[in-house]
């Protein structure tokens, strides 16, 4: 029998939540005329994308768009994520006004998202399945007093690579050997009550966040045309409920799971007990109930890690490694294709699934309408 279907990315629980979600970096510094000249133009700039973010999120939320199937038709061209691609591009002094825009947006979004009755107020407001993936996926560093939410797929390895150099289990960030995902890290899970709450208190709380989609589709292509374990776990799974042509008694590797028929899987999946590679955002760290002071972005990656790794004192020698040279990065043309191939109404019924990560992370719901998939 199949696991119910779940039609949302949250299940709501007890409590408002109060004071400030996200304490982001506010200062501009000065520099030249131009950029003393877009510093003078930000709170406007700010102000009316704030508006426009909050109140798009008040009315999804309003029209019940949490709560039930029923979603708009992908919208939008998708510029706004090229443009957010393009920020880290230009160097740290052109992109601080940017920067600014855009932690602005993600931050009001939050709190106004947040603030909304029967959303949790504090991982102890969770359900304890709620709280036990949250408190499965903070790492802890105690001698710089950080606590790092991991989202799988979102440069997890690298940050993890990191702290396993703090805590000297690793000699270098550079050193190219298999990551042990579990050894070597403290995990907020092993700790005690009490000293949970200290940390949640006291440490600096960061995550970071990728566009939906794309972190969906680059899981998909690692994990299925990879991972030989989640091809015999998963994959031969999906080949069995979703291939209708198959044979009975042909052999079934499970190598060979098509976009179409994973995403038929998440349709059946309950968010809260999905594998974390294709687990929402919202679920795996909980915004709403833990107070993060920084969401970097992947788009982002270099200068929001190197950003956080000032904040928390770590010595100028120790840096955020750059990417593996066999990484394979999704491209915007091919997000493009693996979602314009689907049919309409197999993302129709996705989006609503991770809608909470396009909402309160504010990427744009990608467009698949015919004639944008035409080019």
């Amino acid at each position: 029998m199949l696991p119910r279907r779940q039609d949302y990315g949250v299940k709501m629980t007890g409590g408002v939540r109060g004071g400030s979600v996200i304490n982001f970096r506010t200062t501009v510094n000065s520099g030249s005329g131009r950029r003393r000249g877009s510093s003078a133009v930000l709170p406007s700039v700010l102000t009316f994308l704030v508006i426009v973010a909050s109140g798009g999120l008040l009315l999804m939320i309003e029209k019940g768009m949490l709560n039930s199937m029923e979603t708009p038709p992908p919208r939008g061209s998708g510029k706004r994520l090229d443009f957010i691609r393009q920020v880290g591009r230009h160097g740290p002094d052109a992109v601080d006004v940017e920067s600014q825009i855009l932690q602005e947006i993600r931050n009001r979004t939050i709190r106004t998202m947040c603030s909304q009755k029967n959303m949790p107020h504090n991982i102890w407001s969770l359900s304890p399945l709620q709280r036990k993936t949250v408190l499965q996926h903070v790492l802890v560093n105690d001698q710089y007093h950080f606590l790092y939410c991991y989202v799988p797929k979102v440069a997890c390895s690298n940050w993890k690579r990191v702290l396993k150099v703090l805590s000297g289990a690793l000699e270098s960030v550079d050193i190219n050997s298999k990551m042990n995902h579990h050894s070597d890290l403290v995990f907020l899970s092993s700790l005690k009550p009490e000293e949970i709450r200290y940390r949640l208190k006291h440490y600096f709380k960061f995550m970071f966040v990728r566009e939906p989609m794309e972190r969906l589709l680059s899981a998909y292509r690692n994990k299925f045309g990879e991972i030989q374990s989640y091809q015999k776990k998963y994959g031969v799974e999906i080949v069995k409920r979703y291939r209708k042509s198959r044979a009975k008694d042909a052999p079934i590797k499970g190598d060979d799971v098509t976009f179409g028929e994973f995403v038929r899987y998440l349709l059946d999946e309950d968010v809260e007990r999905m594998n974390e590679h294709w687990m929402p955002m919202y679920n795996l760290c909980q915004p709403c109930a833990v107070n993060y002071d920084f969401i970097g972005s992947y788009e982002r990656l270099e200068s929001d890690s190197a950003y956080v790794l000032q904040h928390v004192g770590v010595p100028p020698h120790i840096q955020f490694p750059e990417r593996q040279t066999w990484y394979k990065p999704v491209t915007t043309e091919t997000l493009h294709y693996y979602l314009c191939s689907l049919p309409q109404k197999l993302l129709k019924e996705l989006l609503p699934k991770y809608i909470l990560d396009f909402s309160l992370f504010t990427y744009p719901l990608p467009n698949t309408t015919t004639q944008h998939c035409r080019h």
